[in-house]
């Protein structure tokens, strides 16, 4: 990088300061946490999918695509089940969540259970999200690293200190602007990308007689079950529809924004604008994941910078596995593109991760203040709230950024271990939503037990969780089964210790069992999304041709 480099970046880190200072004017919890009830439905789909789209899809989906061993355009099989999810939210989770009027999605689940309840749901969100996001830290480390030749704990700093300093000045209409716009500087980086990345393979004499083909297939009617037998198609329809389902409902990073919406008017819009637009972005993704790892082939300088990159900063993980695909994106920024342009693509990756970090960490003070200090303090003043609640903001982001050093040696691409995390707690945080909103018969005894057993049965199960404390079971199960799983052993559960306990007698007084009419999936997002869904699958199964 240069001195116009570093102007870009500096220019686009002083302005997000400035928005933080913008959207200062916070009275309450609503207006700190939820942004006052007033953002329409295109900031909040923008910052809907900036959160998830982030900088571990900027460098993992690609470095999965183009070099992964075992990798290949199947990664757009995560996008399967997302439309089908997103009419599930739309029908059966967003009315009776929406029309409770909580800012913490976990007091929904205390007002029909036990406050036990809110305190473990808020427990599993609190310890998974800080986890999931110190893999994210971690990967911005990666990037600046390999950028700035400058020390890990100093390239964590760098981004973390301001994403802290503009999300506790603007809460959650920050958070949400920035994620907009940090949406679009990121598509934009996507394209420079794929253009010159384009461009480049031709100068090295083009793609010759195609892709390599191991890599185009994207349907495998795998089951999941078994060494090697990954991304299947029913696996990830089956388990990536609970883990959707969970994640953009169930999840106070997600819920949270539809908790801002107008109406409910609004929330179907932004469902439907994620259902419809993640498949062309992670498409856009992978497509530049083939044409970088192509031209890794076609120049053997760029292997070779991957290989030294990863020797110099990775010597463990150097000998044993060689190359890290993850580097893939960032050597490609910072050996190919002209100076300018780097800066642009640095704030593209600064963008993403600061939309992820941000979220977060206002997702988690809202949890930390309104589950755990709220709670015991109803009379509690504007003034003192809005103190307490800016003083989690920044103790999550310190431990955001001191769980990354957790993950810092991990072999995996950091995306799949986000989503393998996720995985162990998803299905039951599910379950215990759906039970709260249509079940009259479960108590809380059981589902206090269902979310505990369901959650340490995944983590028993979990390839990841197994290798973090290095053990090896011997059962070969890919981890998308685990969201299933979770629904299935949680629900099991929970009816069988609250019929030993005796059903639910009381009348909590919440709006349950009010299951949806047919009404309710006759409305034209139901069926756009419908055929969205059949459309990726006939053009996934196309993609080999398309792309050969």
């Amino acid at each position: 990088m240069n001195y116009i480099d570093y102007a870009i970046v500096g220019l686009y880190l002083f302005g997000f300061l400035a928005m933080g200072y913008f959207f200062k004017e916070n009275k309450d919890s609503s207006d700190y946490f939820l942004g006052g009830k007033s953002l329409g439905w295109f900031p909040l789909s923008l910052s809907t999918m900036a959160t998830q789209l982030s900088a571990i899809s900027f460098i993992s989906a690609p470095a999965f695509v183009g070099l992964k061993l075992g990798g290949g355009m199947k990664w757009l099989t995560f996008e399967f089940a997302v439309p089908l999810a997103m009419i599930f939210i739309m029908v059966i989770i967003v009315p009776p969540l929406f029309r409770s009027g909580v800012v913490s999605i976990y007091e929904f689940v205390e007002r029909r259970f036990h406050s036990s309840t809110r305190m473990i749901l808020s427990v599993v969100f609190l310890i998974s999200r800080a986890l999931a996001t110190g893999v994210m830290v971690y990967t911005i480390s990666i990037i600046l690293q390999a950028v700035l030749d400058i020390d890990y704990v100093y390239t964590v700093l760098i981004i973390s200190v301001i994403t802290i300093i503009y999300s506790w000045q603007g809460g959650m209409k920050a958070v949400v602007w920035g994620d907009a716009i940090q949406m679009i500087i990121l598509f934009v980086g996507l394209i420079v990308c794929l253009f010159y990345g384009w461009s480049l393979l031709n100068t090295h004499g083009g793609i010759g007689e195609g892709f390599a083909t191991e890599r185009l297939q994207v349907v495998d009617f795998n089951w999941g079950i078994g060494e090697g037998q990954e991304y299947g198609l029913w696996p990830m329809l089956i388990g990536g529809f609970f883990l959707y389902a969970s994640y953009y409902g169930c999840d106070q990073t997600q819920a949270q924004r539809l908790l801002s919406a107008k109406d409910e008017g609004t929330i179907r819009k932004l469902l439907l604008a994620n259902g419809l637009l993640r498949f062309p972005v992670v498409l856009l993704y992978c497509t530049i994941g083939l044409v970088v790892g192509t031209l890794v082939i076609k120049a053997p300088d760029f292997f070779n910078d991957i290989a030294v990159m990863t020797e110099k900063y990775f010597p463990a993980e150097y000998a044993a596995s060689g190359a890290k695909a993850d580097l893939m994106i960032p050597i490609f920024i910072t050996k190919y593109l002209p100076h300018g342009l780097i800066g642009l693509l640095m704030v593209g990756i600064l963008s993403a991760a600061m939309s992820t970090l941000s979220s977060t960490v206002n997702s988690l003070s809202a949890v930390t203040v309104e589950d755990f200090f709220k709670r015991g303090n109803k009379k509690i003043s504007s003034k003192k709230y809005m103190l307490v609640s800016k003083m989690s903001v920044v103790f999550w982001g310190l431990v955001c950024m001191a769980s990354s050093f957790l993950f810092g040696g991990s072999k995996s691409a950091v995306i799949e271990i986000i989503n393998a995390i996720g995985s162990v707690f998803y299905g039951p945080v599910l379950v215990t939503f759906l039970l709260a909103m249509f079940s009259k018969k479960v108590n809380y005894k059981g589902i206090n037990a269902g979310i505990l057993i369901g959650v340490l049965v995944n983590l028993i199960f979990s390839k990841t969780m197994q290798n973090i404390v290095g053990i090896d079971l011997g059962i070969h199960i890919f981890w998308i089964w685990l969201n299933f799983t979770g629904v299935l052993l949680t629900l099991s559960i929970s009816y069988l210790v609250s019929y030993l306990t005796g059903w639910q007698k009381s009348n909590t007084g919440l709006l349950i069992n009010v299951f949806p009419k047919k009404s309710d999936f006759l409305i034209k997002e139901v069926y756009i999304l419908l055929g969205f869904f059949v459309l990726i699958l006939i053009l996934s199964f196309l993609i080999p041709h398309i792309y050969s």
